[in-house]
C-alpha cells in the first residue's frame, strides 16, 4: 500500500545504557508491583506510520509519553506467524523490513532496541498450555518497531515478541494470552499489534479518511463487545456475519486484539484512541487497558 507521505524520520536519542545492560536491568526490575503495567492493542496500519507525521503516529507518541517507562515490552504482532509458539530470545533483535514498495527512507529505518533473553526464557517457562520455543533468528517486524519507533523513540527498552501459532484457534490464542498476564505485575508492557478490520484487497484511495459501511459496522460491533466485556463473542467473531467475513478475511491482524483483552482484569478501564477507519478497509482503532 502506497501513500503520499511526509518523509521525516525520527532522530534517535543517545542510549542511556548498553543493550546488554538494559536487558539485565529489566530482569533486576522484575519485582512484583502493586500496580499493573497497562496493556495495549494498537491498530498499526501502514509501515509508513513509522516515519509519517500524521494523527496516528502523533497519538502513538502521546500514548508513549503518558505510559511512562516499562521495564520491558512484549509484543504480539500480526506479522510473525509460525507453526507452534515461539518467543524471541536474542540479545540484539534485528529490525525486519517485511514489506516492499516503500521509500528507501523507510527501508533504512532501524529500531535498535535490546532484546530480553531472560524474560523470554521466563515467559516460555510460565506457559503451561503449550510448548514455547526460544527463537534466535526473527527479530522485530514492522508490526512491532513501526509502533515503538513513535511510542519509545530512544529504543532503549528491552523488547521481545511472541509469535502467533497459525495452527491454533482464536480460543486457543486467548487461553495462551491469559498465561502472559502475570508479566504485567512485573513492569512488562504487553502490546497486541494488528488491525480489527484489515482487508488489503478492498483498499480504496477514494476513502482515505473513512471506511466502507461493512468496515464501520464491524469495527463498531467489536467495540460494543469490548465494552460489554463479551470476550466469548469476540473470540467467535466469524459468527458476526458478512461484515466480519469482509473485515477479517484472514485472522492474523485480528488475533492480537484477543491477546490484549485476555490480560485485562475484569474491572480495568479501557481508553480508545485512533478510533477511525481509513482507506475503506482498515480500522486503526486502538486501546489502552489500565
Amino acid at each position: 500500500m502506497k501513500r503520499r507521505t511526509v518523509l521525516t524520520a525520527l532522530s534517535m536519542g543517545a542510549l542511556g545504557m548498553t543493550g546488554l545492560a538494559a536487558a539485565r536491568q529489566a530482569m533486576a526490575n522484575l519485582e512484583r508491583r502493586d500496580d499493573k503495567t497497562p496493556a495495549l492493542f494498537v491498530g498499526h496500519g501502514s509501515p509508513m506510520n513509522a516515519i509519517d507525521d500524521n494523527p496516528f503516529s502523533r497519538a502513538w507518541a502521546e500514548v508513549g509519553t503518558k505510559l511512562g517507562r516499562p521495564s520491558a515490552i512484549l509484543c504480539v504482532s500480526a506479522h510473525w506467524q509460525t507453526r507452534g509458539v515461539m518467543v524471541t530470545a536474542m540479545d540484539r533483535p534485528r529490525t525486519i523490513h517485511d514489506f516492499s514498495g516503500f521509500p528507501d527512507e523507510l527501508q533504512r529505518k532501524l529500531y535498535p532496541a535490546p532484546g530480553a533473553p531472560g524474560l523470554a526464557r521466563k515467559t516460555a517457562e510460565q506457559v503451561k498450555t503449550t510448548a514455547v520455543a526460544l527463537d534466535y533468528e526473527w527479530g522485530l517486524d514492522h508490526g512491532t518497531w513501526s509502533v515503538l519507533a513513535r511510542m519509545f523513540p530512544r529504543a532503549d527498552i528491552p523488547v521481545f515478541q511472541v509469535s502467533l501459532d497459525a495452527t491454533q484457534s482464536p480460543a486457543s490464542h486467548y487461553e495462551l494470552a491469559k498465561e502472559l498476564k502475570a508479566l504485567r505485575e512485573h513492569g512488562v508492557l504487553i502490546i497486541g499489534s494488528g488491525n480489527i478490520v484489515h482487508n488489503l484487497r478492498r483498499l480504496s484511495r477514494q476513502h482515505p479518511d473513512t471506511g466502507f459501511d461493512w468496515a464501520i459496522e464491524f469495527d463498531a460491533r467489536v467495540k460494543e463487545l469490548i465494552d460489554k466485556g463479551d470476550h466469548r463473542g469476540l473470540i467467535g467473531y466469524p459468527n458476526l456475519g458478512r461484515a466480519a467475513q469482509l473485515s477479517v478475511p484472514t485472522n492474523e491482524h485480528y488475533l492480537p486484539l484477543l491477546y490484549a483483552l485476555a490480560v485485562k482484569d475484569e474491572k480495568e478501564a479501557i481508553t480508545y484512541f485512533n478510533d477511525t477507519t481509513t482507506m475503506g478497509s482498515i480500522s486503526m482503532r486502538s486501546l489502552v487497558i489500565g
